[in-house]
């Protein structure tokens, strides 16, 4: 079956469904990691976008139930050039096509995603249609002009979580898994005694965050992303994460003022949009970047020690450094576009960084935040 994929500024793709049939409209954008679909298509940051791979073989190992990062996919719709149609992979339980069709999600093959991509970065960030009907391509067009896009969304509210709850409060669901087997002859290693209480703000967690924090030694409460400070504190959490997220972060008026509430009370670590929330806080702003930074290899480059590291990131706001206050100081930057990339409270014990330490899918560079988030709440302690 045709699919079409109709560009806001009137380019298009055309090539065969796989997948759910139907239309969706969304902000277009792409990944480079080379592995970790699955990982993609479950993000909640991608809530509101259409994302292609530039990577051209996606499909090869399938889907399997342990590697969502939440609970169903957040993709309007997924472009790839070339669908393996038979998964090899022991831990496989079904294919991408079928996992797609499962949550009625359109996909596309067969598309020139170099195209895609080097049309997106010399054009920037647009809205974009795809859909397996029979649209012509000046309709389609209209479509993703007058459909929504991420600038001014706030899709936080349709991903955060409705209630508070405790993650895996009997250690199971973040034990590590390493192909060296234990003791008790099973993959899994034991996971180590909790040491701090903290309230994670979802805006959207990933899973692999939770389970990371838990391996550090953090008992973690999940908090709805429209919780009062006043409720957080009640309690008495030894610290504060504020986690990755989609849309616009200008969008999200309730989670500055919560946030800008709690500085100063307890320590404070954000990662992507948390980050962004963050930088509202301190009294800055942020800017939409011309494509944003999504893969598994971008440079990042540490200024206190001088280090560079490569991380994963899925982002398209940056935090304006310019309008941040004198009391904040840029620790990270991004080597391709210099682009903040970590920031840090002079005087309070607050940090954050803009790409995603938990890794997943990812390079395991940027795994220590989360110690240094242990170490700054056991001196306020």
């Amino acid at each position: 079956m045709r699919t079409l994929i109709a560009l806001e500024d009137g380019r298009y793709f055309e090539g065969e469904s796989f997948g759910a049939t139907g239309t969706c409209v969304g902000e277009i954008c792409f990944n480079t990691s080379m592995t970790g679909y699955q990982e993609v298509l479950t993000d909640p940051s991608y809530r509101g976008q259409i994302v292609a791979m530039t990577y051209p073989l996606i499909g090869n190992y399938g889907v399997n139930s342990l590697d969502q990062e939440s609970r169903s996919p957040h993709v309007r719709g997924f472009i790839i050039e070339e669908l393996t149609e038979v998964p090899s992979n022991w831990r496989s339980e079904m294919s991408l096509d079928e996992y797609l069709r499962k949550w009625n999600i359109p996909g596309a093959k067969g598309i020139d995603t170099r195209a895609l991509t080097r049309h997106l970065r010399t054009r920037g960030a647009m809205k974009a249609c795809l859909t397996t009907e029979d649209i012509a391509h000046e309709e389609a067009t209209r479509m993703a002009i007058e459909g929504a896009g991420v600038i001014g969304m706030d899709y936080v509210r349709e991903v955060s979580t409705k209630k508070i709850y405790r993650w895996d409060p009997e250690a199971k669901l973040s034990e590590p898994w390493s192909i060296q087997k234990s003791p008790n002859g099973e993959g899994r290693q034991s996971l180590p005694p909790t040491r701090f209480r903290i309230a994670a703000y979802d805006y959207g967690i990933k899973q692999n965050i939770l389970r990371l924090l838990r391996q550090k030694g953090f008992e973690v409460t999940v908090v709805p992303a429209h919780t009062a400070a006043e409720e957080v504190l009640s309690l008495d959490p030894d610290g504060i994460f504020l986690s990755n997220g989609p849309g616009d972060p200008a969008a999200l008026d309730y989670a500055h003022k919560t946030v800008h509430d709690l500085m100063g009370k307890k320590p404070i670590f954000g990662i992507c949009l948390g980050h962004q929330v963050l930088g509202f806080a301190f009294g800055g702003s942020t800017f939409k970047l011309k494509f944003g930074h999504r893969g598994a290899n971008q440079p990042v480059k540490d200024l206190l020690t001088g280090k560079v590291a490569i991380t994963a990131q899925n982002h398209g706001f940056a935090v304006d450094s310019k309008s941040l206050p004198s009391e904040v100081e840029v620790t990270h930057i991004n080597l391709n576009d210099g682009t903040v990339e970590g920031m840090r409270h002079k005087k309070l014990p607050i940090f954050s960084v803009q790409y995603h330490p938990e890794a997943a899918p990812g390079p395991h560079d940027a795994t220590y935040f989360f110690d240094q988030f242990a170490e700054l709440i056991e001196k306020q302690l």
